[in-house]
């Protein structure tokens, strides 16, 4: 390999690494922004969900633009409103423009993902191929690694808007990258993209049901606290007539035989329909764990953001180790063994997390945990991919990756949306409950209860740190315990359903070997 295809691979697996980081960064720094910007849960759901919605919903849209008009310049420009969005996500001073700012983040990534990887693939063949391919998912898993600690660091000792700043450095190496070692690529057979009611429709479905979801714990189902009719039912239900919509559009543009956005046929397949279930089961199981596992170390059970990044970087060490045993295990094992083997392990990790918890819970039970559940991850999401391609026809293959991709960040979405959403929900009525046995008025009750609810329990710390409130601080923490037991309780469910969908898958990738003999796409000369 050249050094500057070196040099090459190193921009592009800088720049999906930013990404990866920043999105591991976050979820330590929340306890912290939360209290400093005086957000509730809700803010801090729709902190991860605008970028995770966003990001998934644009994946296709993004990919088939950057095929007709140009990667390296759709990477650019990616790069470009990562990095600005970084800066305002830094200085911003208020819930609305910190999600404003993850939600350019968000579009951001989606530039820069697909067209890395789709780059990757256009100007590297045979054995560099799959070096380059290597090289890229280590710096995914490397970053998901280091971003919990990194972040973790920056908000203790030094502050959490540098967590977003630190992207802007790196942004710019990228962008000089880009400049003077990246190719431009294309793809000669891409077709215009005209379906734009198709990105339209599904995008504002996503969003509705999102902001349903989200919002349900504060508006209620049915009526707000003052009488007035809540815009959930109404978001909801829109939500749902417009992704039946975008169904129906698919499907009439097929028969007329025009361009769509998602190909729903593929969806027929038995292999990928289950796959995807799997990987979107997987996905939401794991941003809804990491969504909320930060707020009960940082809140109740006393760790520092710091503290809080070094266990769960216990996690990626699990992954980084089962990666590595992959290769041998592989010979042993059919790849459909290990995927269910993984998924297995993480959901014995996760029920076992559940059991656990408590308020003298050992960093060391917390710490065996992740990293089982670490090393499942590291079986199964590896392996599923390539499964679930495998009886995809080989032209048909690009577009179902970037399916599958949507799929997993419409899964990460629902995670946060759900097993977040349910947390405070739990949280709330756990505390009114035990505020109850304490012979507390009313009145105070109500005011404890809804400050712990609205803070996601970042509050419980101040009790804590008064003796005059010990008992308050007990209850609350107590609440705190029970609705996290049962929210990983059902990450765990979540998590053996997503076992149950890999029955259907086949035992091999067989579409593998004939992707590997696909004629290679010609490299343009520089831009």
């Amino acid at each position: 390999m050249t050094r500057a295809r070196w040099l090459a691979l190193l921009t592009l697996g800088f720049g999906v690494s930013v990404v990866i980081m920043d999105a591991t960064i976050i979820n330590v720094a929340l306890p912290v922004v939360l209290e400093e910007l005086d957000l509730t849960a809700a803010d801090a759901q729709w902190l991860n969900a605008s970028y995770a919605l966003v990001f998934g919903a644009l994946l296709l849209t993004v990919g088939r633009i950057g095929d007709l008009h140009g990667r390296r310049k759709v990477f650019g420009i990616g790069m470009v409103v990562f990095m600005l969005a970084s800066v305002v996500a830094g200085f911003a001073v208020s819930g609305p423009m910190l999600i404003g700012a993850r939600f350019a983040q968000g579009l951001g990534a989606a530039m820069i993902v697909p067209t890395t990887l789709s780059t990757l693939n256009a100007i590297f063949v045979g054995r560099q191929r799959a070096i380059a391919f290597a090289v890229w998912g280590s710096a995914i898993g490397g970053m998901a690694a280091v971003g919990p600690l990194v972040g973790g660091w920056l908000t203790t000792d030094v502050s959490w808007r540098w967590a977003f700043w630190l992207n802007i450095p790196i942004s710019a190496l990228v962008l000089l990258g880009i400049i003077k070692y990246l190719p431009e690529t294309r793809d000669s057979g891409a077709t215009a993209l005209r379906d734009w009611g198709g990105v339209a429709l599904s995008s504002l479905g996503m969003a509705g049901i999102i902001f349903a979801l989200i919002e349900s714990e504060w508006y209620g189902w049915w009526r707000q606290e003052n009488g007035d009719l809540s815009p959930v039912p109404l978001a909801l239900v829109a939500g749902l007539v417009l992704l039946l919509s975008f169904v129906q559009l698919e499907r009439s543009r097929v028969r007329a035989d025009k361009d769509v956005l998602i190909d729903l046929s593929l969806f027929r397949i038995g292999s990928f329909r289950n796959g995807a279930i799997a990987a979107l089961i997987v996905s939401f199981g794991e941003f809804g764990l990491l969504f909320t596992l930060p707020l009960l170390m940082q809140g109740t059970l006393g760790y520092s953001a710091l503290g809080t990044g070094a266990v769960i970087l216990v996690l990626a060490l699990g992954t980084f180790m089962s990666s590595g045993a992959l290769p041998q295990i592989s010979k042993r094992m059919h790849q459909r063994t290990i995927v269910r083997l993984g998924l297995l392990l993480e959901t014995i990790a996760i029920a076992g997390l559940a059991v656990s918890l408590s308020l003298t819970v050992s960093t060391w039970v917390i710490a065996t945990c992740l990293f089982v559940y670490g090393f499942g991850v590291g079986f199964a999401t590896a392996q599923l991919t390539s499964l679930l391609l495998a009886d995809v026809p080989v032209e048909e293959s690009g577009q179902a990756s970037g399916l599958q991709s949507t799929v997993r960040q419409l899964g990460s979405a629902l995670g946060v949306a759900l097993l977040g959403g349910f947390l405070v929900a739990q949280l709330g009525r756990a505390t009114r409950d035990n505020l109850a046995t304490l012979g507390l008025p009313g009145e105070a009750i109500d005011g404890i209860a809804n400050a712990v609810r609205e803070s996601a329990g970042i509050a419980i710390a101040g009790f804590q740190a008064d003796p005059a409130q010990a008992a308050v601080a007990q209850a609350a923490g107590e609440a705190m315990i029970t609705a996290s037991q049962l929210t990983t309780g059902l990450a765990a469910v979540a998590l053996f359903i997503g076992l149950i969908a890999t029955l259907a898958l086949p035992k091999d990738a067989a579409a593998v070997a004939a992707a590997e003999e696909a004629p290679d796409e010609a490299v343009a000369d520089h831009a």
